[in-house]
């Protein structure tokens, strides 16, 4: 038994954040956020299959700025769990963790989830003639 108060094992006190840690964390976000946006998905079709009113409702809500900003949530959830599992599936094959990689790849991952769901969004409202 050691004789100092230190914790025996590492814990979060422990560390300082990095970027690593913020898009771990964000991965695992991302991840719960898409399980839910599924949800939102199931309702939609369901009230597709039930009929113009409930169909309609769930447009209403959808069409809210409530309803758009879940829509751009889980958009983004979408695009950076998809770019970051991209950036594991090179982990797994041993490439890319040297610290100067690591980063990079990871800015890029943040970068392309950002501009892939603008593109989304843009080209979305641009079919719909808003823009």
């Amino acid at each position: 038994m050691a004789s100092n108060n230190r914790p025996l094992s590492p814990h979060l006190q422990v560390y300082k954040p990095q970027l690593t840690t913020f898009m771990s964390i964000t991965h695992r976000a991302t991840g719960i956020a898409l399980a839910v946006g599924t949800l939102m998905l199931v309702c939609w079709l369901i009230a597709a299959a039930t009929g113009e009113t409930a169909f309609n409702e769930v447009q209403a809500f959808l069409g809210s700025i409530v309803g758009r900003l879940l829509l751009l949530g889980w958009s983004f959830a979408l695009f950076y769990h998809l770019c970051n599992g991209l950036r594991h599936l090179f982990w797994d094959a041993g490439k890319g963790f040297e610290i100067e990689t690591a980063y990079m790849t990871g800015r890029i991952v943040i970068a392309a989830s950002i501009l892939l769901t603008i593109g989304v969004w843009l080209w979305g409202y641009a079919a719909m003639g808003v823009i």
